[in-house]
């Protein structure tokens, strides 16, 4: 665990745990329908990559976030792009992580659902060769770009907090489709990654507004916490 400089609520000042102000965020809607978080980083000019690969832009809290933000969901949504370019593996916490999900009545794994239509997928990665017997992978092929069947999908599952971790396609539909409740961003001090944006919206989608709830500083990069305006107060009447 590293300490860094937190603003975010309560917490104003250095933390040596990370993780303690995301765990401290409620993260439901009245009406019962998922809470849907997102996870990206980007460089200062809003690239989304470097070579093909975030690897290049994550370093420090940042990939310590990335693996430790996974505690507080029940299932990791990415794109197979992102899956066949990250050749991702399962998902595993530490031993402080996962005691502080048994504490929180949460399941002991979490699957990883990915979004893909052509299914050309390799099933020797990690994420399908070595997923937990009690967290299998999920496959999701819908039909068209109806990103609300996918989360649909995913609630009728009983996965209450979805963690999306992009890539650029599918963080812009369910955006456009007001489906992010809330987004942590991590502001990489670089410039000059390929030209691939954080999040892709449709050409037709309308601008979706973000408040700023809470940063972190670590170094020179910044980790900054945003909630779509409004996604609190949706259902409430």
């Amino acid at each position: 665990m590293r300490a860094v400089r937190i603003h975010d609520g309560d917490f104003d000042g250095e933390c040596d745990d990370l993780m303690q102000p995301y765990r401290a965020v409620g993260r439901s809607h009245i009406d019962g329908r998922p809470w849907v978080l997102a996870n990206m980083v980007g460089g200062l000019d809003g690239s989304a990559a470097m070579g093909g690969r975030v690897g290049a832009l994550s370093e420090g809290a940042d990939s310590e976030l990335f693996l430790r933000l996974r505690s507080v969901a029940d299932c990791i949504l990415v794109g197979a792009e992102t899956v066949r370019r990250e050749r991702y593996g399962p998902v595993t916490f530490s031993p402080v992580d996962q005691a502080w999900r048994t504490a929180s009545g949460l399941t002991p794994g979490v699957p990883i659902a990915v979004v893909s239509r052509s299914l050309d997928l390799d099933p020797t990665i990690g994420m399908f060769a070595h997923a937990a017997p009690e967290a299998p992978p999920i496959v999701l092929t819908p039909d068209d770009d109806d990103v609300a069947s996918v989360i649909g999908t995913l609630a009728g599952l009983g996965h209450r907090v979805i963690l999306c971790e992009g890539g650029p396609n599918l963080l812009g539909q369910l955006v456009a489709a007001g489906l992010v409740d809330e987004l942590c961003l991590t502001l990489s001090p670089v410039i000059g990654g390929d030209d691939l944006r954080v999040a892709a919206t449709p050409p037709d989608a309308r601008p979706t507004g973000f408040d700023l709830v809470g940063l972190a500083v670590d170094g020179s990069t910044l980790l900054l916490r945003y909630e779509r305006i409004g996604a609190r107060e949706e259902g409430a009447s």
